[in-house]
């Protein structure tokens, strides 16, 4: 064979395996992606979590656009959020599932755009929201019908719904308006389960419930029952609720400020309240964590929500606990996401965007001001570094670009800061 017959050979040769080596990266690629997992996605600070709703009228019958969707899923996106959390999927609330086929449109406009879903199925005992009195030794009968359609939405995306949570706070006692007991929570994980073991739901999908951490063993003794114990035996991970910010007015102890912090200044007051604050927290999640150990269980346990308000007019306001205003969410969310970035747990901040049909007749309550965002899309205090570094750049929610609430001015917004009580003020209270 000549020289150059030769030379040519090895070059086709090269050329060719260099070909195939990039096409099994490719390939291994699309399966990687393919093949990510609840278990992957759980705990790994590269996939934030954040509780979402879209909703931005004073009534859920004003559902948002799958345009809408998608321009506030480029914004959760952007801040690095890959895991969304959503409550229903009620007939006549098409949200989450119209948060699906947003995601889906913008995985197909863009083959690098990512993000999962835990979808939640709410559940109520008999009579909830109703008239009459609820039952709450029996579940509604409208149970049945959203956990079939979390499963076929499951079945419809499974590149995208990785978790289904089976009720929201559904067995926390002061939800007096529609809790369960943990046997119906419980039938309905093993039935999700099963339908797993049978192969009709995704092998790798997790279940869970997300509940007070009270529901998960952490509070009274109340809740310590044998299908509560068998119900953490039964699902996937652990999805409890810690709230600091509404137990400053419910179990204040944490939150006044000491007799010996009384000649500090009002900043190190309000900051030191906040390390109290998260420390509440942390507290609460040891205590499922030692339940759970109790019971000689040991599997992964994630904070399905929390959050900090930022404008009250009851409890939490002036006349209250004090609690609420932009710097202490930016306090609250920066401690929480470094402390649990730092001990692999996911966290499901509530919430993405503020929402004004939960306290629909009260523009001012505290549950309608949650978000991260105002409803027009501006950037309250807890993520003006983002904005500061362009990744909203190009970004608009309703229209308008993302901006900083308080035109970004720190000292203006300083003004509307309050110090929390002394703890003489808290124990007068009481």
């Amino acid at each position: 064979m000549k020289k150059g017959v030769v030379i040519i050979f090895v070059l086709s040769l090269v050329f060719m395996v260099s070909c195939s080596e990039k096409k099994k990266d490719e390939m291994s690629s699309t399966q990687i992606k393919k093949e990510v997992t609840a278990k992957d996605i759980l705990g790994n600070p590269q996939y934030l979590a954040i509780s979402y709703g879209g909703y931005r009228e004073r009534s859920r019958d004003s559902q948002p656009t799958i345009p809408e969707l998608k321009e506030d899923l480029k914004i959760l996106s952007a801040m690095g959020v890959k895991l969304l959390r959503t409550y229903n999927v009620q007939p006549k609330l098409p949200h989450a599932s119209n948060v699906l086929k947003a995601i889906r449109e913008l995985k197909a406009e863009d083959a690098d755009f990512e993000m999962y879903v835990m979808l939640g199925a709410w559940i109520d005992c008999l009579n909830a929201w109703t008239d009459k009195a609820p039952n709450h030794d029996v579940e509604s009968p409208n149970n049945e019908g959203e956990i079939e359609r979390a499963a076929a939405l499951a079945n419809e995306y499974p590149d995208i719904v990785k978790i289904i949570a089976v009720g929201n706070e559904a067995m926390v006692k002061w939800a007096t308006s529609y809790y369960v007991q943990p046997e119906v929570i419980l039938k309905w994980v093993n039935h999700l389960q099963d339908l797993k073991k049978e192969g009709k739901l995704p092998k790798d999908l997790w279940i869970t419930s997300s509940d007070d951490f009270s529901s998960w063993g952490g509070g009274s003794a109340e809740y310590h029952v044998e299908d509560l114990e068998k119900l953490v035996e039964a699902v996937d991970f652990i999805s409890m609720h810690t709230y600091p910010y509404h137990n400053s007015h419910y179990n204040p102890e944490f939150w006044g400020v000491p007799e010996a912090h009384k000649d500090m200044p009002d900043s190190t007051k309000i900051e030191m309240a906040m390390e109290r604050a998260l420390k509440f927290a942390q507290k609460q999640y040891d205590s499922v964590t030692n339940y759970m150990k109790s019971l000689g269980v040991n599997k992964p346990i994630h904070i399905g929500e929390t959050g900090w308000a930022t404008i009250s007019n009851g409890h939490y306001g002036n006349n209250g606990s004090r609690a609420t205003d932009e710097y202490k969410q930016g306090l609250y969310y920066k401690s929480m996401r470094r402390w649990t970035n730092m001990a692999g747990i996911s966290c499901f901040y509530f919430e993405a965007f503020n929402e004004k049909w939960k306290d629909a007749h009260n523009a001012k309550g505290s549950e309608n001001h949650f978000g991260l965002f105002t409803i027009e899309g501006k950037a309250k205090y807890p993520i003006w570094d983002l904005v500061d570094q362009g990744i909203f750049d190009g970004l608009t929610r309703g229209g308008n670009t993302i901006t900083k609430t308080y035109n970004g001015d720190k000292a203006l917004l300083l003004e509307d800061v309050l110090v929390p009580p002394s703890e003489e003020e808290i124990m007068a209270r009481r």
